[in-house]
């Protein structure tokens, strides 16, 4: 009703546009000049950690503090010497809103990065997309989506993925099975079934993030063959950098993030290891692997060596994703 209103009276008074235009553009103006003259107030809390998760996406994060990102925030904690506090929400539809948003928690652990929704700190990992299929059944030795013998398969992807792009890419959606991505997984896990399905042979292969893969891969039965796509050519992007999430407009406290993360980057990178992770080079120009945990850097932000000093081109070792 009110846009309605404006609206009338712009339109029979051209002049009046103008002169409101002109004071609204004045005072946005003012109102920026002020808004950077003013530091805003810090919202996090500081006698402790408060961590907005998910309380049942494994690998990432439990109730039972098992996922890597629980310790990961464990890490971040022992730096601040605060405990760690949870506020549980599905990482789905609305997390962020009722979570971070509300001011219930002032960090998300995991967060892929360049979504404005929430300010990102510097990355925490760098992964990318997997393929999965049973030992034995013909695809043993395929390391791109490219491979012929993927012709004609059944290929398991989560809808609206970057495995859905590449499949289509390759002409491949003939024989796809989709699987849901946005759940509450405390009633739906999407990745286990495809697993599970991969298992029972109602589908030949599949496609996960990396991360997704290499746990749920080992659970509930034999091991899937997990193949890190480290090799694809398409022009699709599978690789990410996932990062932490802070309220936007709480640069302070992404700062002092930062600052952990380049201290603690070792122990960020064996836990993410550990947890069979296929890690790569912090480089969007390579796919190479990283297989052990990089050096933390100093007080004053320098290396004691590059980041890829750690890293080996990986290809496809015809195994399941072990930690390095």
């Amino acid at each position: 009703m009110r846009k309605q209103a404006l609206r009338n009276v712009f339109s029979t008074a051209p002049i009046m546009v103008l002169a409101i235009a002109g004071i609204l553009s004045g005072s946005a103006l003012a109102s920026r000049v002020d808004a950077a003259e003013v530091p805003r107030a810090d919202l996090v809390t500081r006698k402790e950690l408060r961590v907005c998760a998910d309380p049942a996406d494994m690998p990432f994060s439990d109730r039972k503090g098992e996922g890597f990102e629980n310790k990961i925030a464990d890490i971040i904690g022992d730096e601040l010497k605060a405990p760690v506090k949870y506020t549980w929400y599905p990482k789905s539809m609305g997390f962020i809103r009722m979570t971070l948003a509300a001011k219930r928690c002032d960090l998300v652990i995991g967060w892929g990065q360049g979504d404005d929704i929430v300010l990102n700190t510097n990355a925490i990992y760098r992964s990318t997309s997997a393929l999965l299929y049973k030992k034995g059944t013909g695809l043993d030795g395929v390391d791109t989506i490219a491979d012929p013998r993927l012709k004609g398969k059944r290929i398991g992807v989560e809808q609206n993925s970057p495995g859905g792009n590449l499949v289509a890419y390759y002409g491949l959606m003939g024989n796809v099975h989709g699987y849901p991505m946005n759940v509450d997984r405390r009633y739906s896990n999407p990745a286990k079934d495809m697993i599970d399905d991969i298992r029972k042979g109602d589908i030949d292969a599949g496609i996960l993030w990396g991360p997704i893969a290499a746990y749920w891969a080992k659970q509930g039965g034999d091991n899937i063959v997990v193949v890190p796509l480290v090799k694809e050519k398409a022009p699709i992007k599978i690789a990410f950098r996932i990062t932490m999430g802070v309220r936007n407009g709480d640069d302070a406290w992404k700062r002092q993030l930062n600052q952990i993360i380049r201290k603690r980057r070792s122990d960020i990178d064996k836990v993410l290891l550990d947890a069979g992770v296929p890690l790569l080079v912090d480089d969007d120009t390579s796919m190479e692997m990283v297989t052990k945990p990089r050096p933390s850097q100093g007080s004053f932000g320098a290396e004691s060596s590059s980041p890829a000093a750690a890293a080996t081109t990986s290809g496809q070792s015809g195994a399941p994703a072990k930690t390095p």
